[in-house]
């Protein structure tokens, strides 16, 4: 049972976690040219479908953490310290994606489809709401990288790595 959680744990976190992180990491740069040419449709419908990819694989990556307990209880590994701190990190990656990416991607699409960076405050305001948005994309980027990190090595492992 272990293996088989394992390998749903792993496939799960392939398969929604990978496209939130390429579709949030394309989407500043799209949403500049969106933004830089507000009657091309085509920038409108790409920054769209990269936020839309954003939320659905994000509420996907749920089963992510549901199924990495369940393995971690199955392996009785729970209460190790790298899993503990790769929860955290995970608990904080979260959060930086529905605190402070998605909404920023709303926003910018409300200036895109209203036609004019102007529309939004904040855009209006603050043009390098994109340059702040690649950062807190770079860094829930970041976190991923470093949980994927902590349950390859896993600190105290019996792989020998």
């Amino acid at each position: 049972m272990t293996k088989f959680l394992l390998v749903l744990h792993v496939l799960v976190a392939i398969v929604a976690v990978g496209p939130v992180t390429v579709a949030a990491s394309m989407f500043p740069p799209s949403a500049r040219r969106a933004l830089a040419g507000p009657d091309d449709p085509r920038a409108t419908e790409t920054v769209r479908l990269l936020h839309r990819i954003c939320r659905v694989y994000a509420g996907l990556g749920i089963a992510v953490p549901v199924l990495g307990m369940a393995t971690a209880l199955s392996m009785g590994v729970l209460y190790d310290t790298w899993l503990i701190v790769s929860m955290v990190l995970t608990g904080i990656a979260a959060a930086v994606l529905l605190a402070l990416v998605l909404p920023r991607q709303e926003e910018i699409i409300e200036a895109v489809e209203a036609g004019t960076a102007t529309t939004s405050v904040e855009v209006a305001v603050n043009p390098r709401v994109t340059v702040r948005l690649a950062m807190f994309t770079g860094i829930f980027n970041l976190l991923w990288a470093t949980v994927t990190i902590l349950m390859i090595v896993r600190p105290g492992s019996t792989t020998g790595a």
